[in-house]
């Protein structure tokens, strides 16, 4: 026993020695460029958006956050890169609303899945929809959207940039809640079905406030309710959906930072506060809630919950309208 002690001594105070060592050793989070995936083309909102929100996080964690595009299918390429990426902190990107939410129900072979491959970081943005008509067309209220509808199902139409999106969802909502038949009516881009729009070739058209707002402020466009719960400080003069009878027509279309699963507590966290921080500077607050959006911010769990809630509620829509992927 003797023996025994007189050995284990020295290796218990060699251990002791190394312990400080190694740990020290361990390079601190982040110690290199980090790789920032948009899983949608550059120039649009989401890319806009990526860009800002990386700048200020780099200057914040003090390392380079490159932004990498990779869209396609709806989202779903960016976001399955996303979520086949080594879980280190490395590789991060935009979770959207639709491969996030809706993508699930309506592809229904994707080859990653939301809630098991991804780890939600922090919601930055959301943003409401307004209805919108040519400034020629008769309808000036949601009142008389519904009953015209109802007198001639089919007849009335509405435009959006592609199957699947929140242009269509927030249509298909409104057809379901309101009880009424319209036309859908796709385009490439939502750019394209407002053009077509204001050409009046189509009778309506669900779009994003930034997006609306410079035709609205023209008066190319007519709003007729927004899709938020109260009216947007940018359209004082517009209702909601709910003030007019519809509360169940509310559609925010967000946008938040996520990770792949297994990504390590410590840095989701880390990564959590940079963005908490960076969507606390006055020049992007004051740019996201111009364009008529809400800033997000909180924990990776209040943007765990707002996936969850968001999936039922579009996953119902989707299978109620029996929509299906171009």
């Amino acid at each position: 026993m003797r023996f025994i002690t007189l050995i284990a001594l020295p290796i218990v105070a060699i251990a002791t020695l190394i312990s400080p060592l190694t740990s020290s050793a361990q390079p601190s989070y982040p110690n290199k460029p980090i790789n920032f995936i948009v899983p949608y083309g550059a120039g649009g909102g989401a890319d806009s958006r990526s860009r800002q929100i990386a700048q200020k996080m780099s200057v914040i964690l003090k390392q380079p956050i490159i932004v990498d595009n990779k869209p396609g299918a709806g989202g779903n390429i960016g976001t399955e890169f996303i979520s086949r990426a080594a879980p280190d902190g490395y590789t991060i990107g935009m979770g959207n609303f639709a491969p996030m939410a809706v993508n699930k129900t309506l592809f229904g072979n994707l080859r990653y899945d939301p809630e098991t491959d991804l780890t939600p970081i922090v919601l930055i943005e959301k943003g409401p929809l307004v209805l919108v008509v040519n400034p020629a067309s008769p309808y000036k209220t949601v009142k008389e959207i519904v009953d015209a509808a109802k007198a001639k199902p089919g007849a009335l139409t509405f435009s959006s940039g592609g199957i699947g999106g929140s242009h269509q969802l927030s249509a298909e909502l409104f057809k379901q809640s309101a009880g009424i038949d319209m036309i859908h009516v796709p385009y490439k881009s939502g750019s394209a079905g407002l053009t077509d729009l204001m050409a009046g070739n189509v009778t309506m058209m669900f779009d994003q406030m930034y997006s609306a707002m410079p035709s609205i402020k023209a008066d190319k466009l007519r709003p007729i309710a927004i899709t938020s719960k109260k009216r947007s400080p940018l359209l004082p003069n517009v209702p909601s959906f709910a003030e007019v009878g519809y509360p169940k027509v509310e559609v925010l279309n967000w946008q938040g930072l996520i990770a792949p699963k297994g990504t390590p507590k410590a840095i989701i966290d880390k990564l959590n506060a940079a963005a908490n921080e960076a969507l606390k500077d006055p020049q992007l607050r004051e740019l996201m809630l111009s364009q008529g959006n809400e800033i997000g911010g909180g924990s990776p769990t209040d943007f765990a919950s707002l996936i969850q809630s968001e999936s039922a509620k579009w996953s119902a829509v989707v299978k109620t309208a029996n929509i299906k992927p171009e």
